[in-house]
């Protein structure tokens, strides 16, 4: 990735769509110039973090911000243009400023810039995006705590640990007269005590993937069970079409739904049953499809008719995997044969739903939020470094063997932090950002 810190990005930082107000950022060299060229009102010598007013070039009017070098998002001297949210506006300001020199920036160079200059370290510069991702307040939340640099500060005392390892061994190797031979037990105990820290983080990488990226809920059951009567309950408007006719869903309907703070893809399938139906046929392979490729099964069945054959049969599909049996219309029924009673009808037994898939994602750390995959990996890497260490420490070799894989364990915990994270690396980060991000 071409860095290009010499040149002057600008990109709006604000949604495309149209709405009352877009702000729009110029960073690096001659930010400040660029502004009194497109913004004309600005005095000889502006003051930096003064909202300016005034017309802007192409004749919007708004206010203009200026930021100091060290002082702004990306540590670059940066000017940040308020106008009103018209695409027509945005666009045409933004073709002005081209003209006097700036570039328009690519995804997240803005961040990208941030970490370069050292305002922020990696984690924090991926939590960037996953706060414009977030659909839930847990993503927010573990997302938030993550920009504070919750995850830095943790993996920091971990690296500190490490280091005071290496020194230890170090100190033996080079200066053994003064400070005696190498306490292995005493080492050992230390690499152990890392190796748990970094268990722990390590934990939080199943409830993180699914608060990054989703569950997907495949509802399923026998016809007239009541899974789109549960789908819009859930939804809390008629999205499915509900009627008493059996085979009424004949398609896979789908939605995104905040469960709990866990982010979910509600899957509403059509009734699995045998049928000459054409049409219904399809419906009921695409619903068997979606059965396959979900993280979690909720399998209805009409608590009125209670738990008949065809829905043990159904259950032996998935039965073993995450999922739940939910007696809908309990309503009307005297007692319940097995599972969750719920109705759809008046909502009753929906927030032991919420509760359940809350109890199946798990909570993000209180301290730290989770580790993404890329984390995740280079952790195990550092766990297997520091396996090699404690296996050297039982074994007849030098001590200054174990120097190494401390070492190792130290460079690639810095893969997650940026200190000596590989440029493709970077780009692969960043590539997944935003314009404007």
């Amino acid at each position: 990735m071409a860095h290009g810190l010499s040149e002057l990005i600008i990109a709006p930082i604000t949604g495309r769509d149209r709405a009352a107000v877009a702000l729009v950022r110029a960073s690096g060299p001659g930010a400040w110039a660029l502004a009194g060229q497109v913004f004309r009102v600005l005095p000889a010598a502006p003051q930096a973090r003064y909202a300016y007013y005034g017309h802007f070039a192409h004749g919007d009017d708004g206010f203009c911000l200026l930021f100091a070098e060290g002082q702004s998002f990306t540590g670059e001297e940066s000017a940040e243009f308020h106008l009103h949210g018209s695409p027509v506006s945005v666009a045409k300001f933004l073709e002005i400023c081209v003209t006097q020199g700036a570039r328009m920036a690519r995804p997240g160079e803005f961040t990208l810039r941030a970490f370069l200059n050292g305002r922020i370290d990696l984690t924090q510069a991926e939590a960037v995006r996953d706060t414009v991702d977030a659909l839930t307040e847990n993503q927010l939340r573990a997302a938030h705590r993550q920009r504070d640099g919750a995850l830095r500060a943790r993996l920091g005392v971990v690296r500190d640990e490490l280091v005071g390892c290496l020194a230890m061994v170090e100190a033996s190797t080079d200066f053994s007269e003064e400070v005696g031979d190498l306490d292995r037990t005493a080492l050992a105990a230390r690499v152990q005590g890392v190796q748990t820290e970094l268990d722990a983080l390590l934990a939080t990488q199943r409830t993180g993937a699914i608060m990054r990226h989703g569950a997907a809920v495949a509802i399923v059951g026998l016809p007239n069970a009541g899974k789109s009567s549960l789908f819009n309950a859930l939804l809390g408007r008629d999205r499915a079409i509900v009627t008493p006719i059996a085979g009424t869903t004949r398609d896979t309907v789908e939605e995104w739904l905040d469960l709990g703070g866990v982010p979910a893809r509600i899957v509403d399938t059509a009734g699995l049953r045998p049928s000459e139906d054409t049409v219904e046929q399809m419906g009921i392979e695409r619903s068997r499809e979606a059965l396959r490729h979900a993280d979690v099964v909720w399998h209805v069945y009409d608590a009125t008719l209670g738990w008949t054959e065809a829905d043990e049969a159904l259950l032996q599909e998935w039965e073993g995997r995450p999922g739940l049996v939910i007696a809908n219309k309990c309503d009307l029924a005297p007692q319940v044969a097995k599972g969750i009673p719920v109705s759809a009808l008046t909502g009753q037994g929906l927030t032991a739903l919420t509760d359940w898939m809350q109890d199946w994602a798990g909570q993000p750390n209180a301290e730290i939020g989770t580790v993404n995959p890329r984390h995740a990996e280079s952790l195990t890497r550092v766990q297997e470094a520091l396996g090699d260490v404690q296996a050297m420490l039982t074994q007849p070799v030098p001590d200054d063997l174990a120097a190494v894989g401390l070492g190792s364990a130290i460079r690639i915990l810095g893969e997650i932090t940026g200190e000596t994270t590989p440029p493709d690396v970077l780009t692969r980060i960043f590539q997944d950002f935003c314009i404007g991000k």
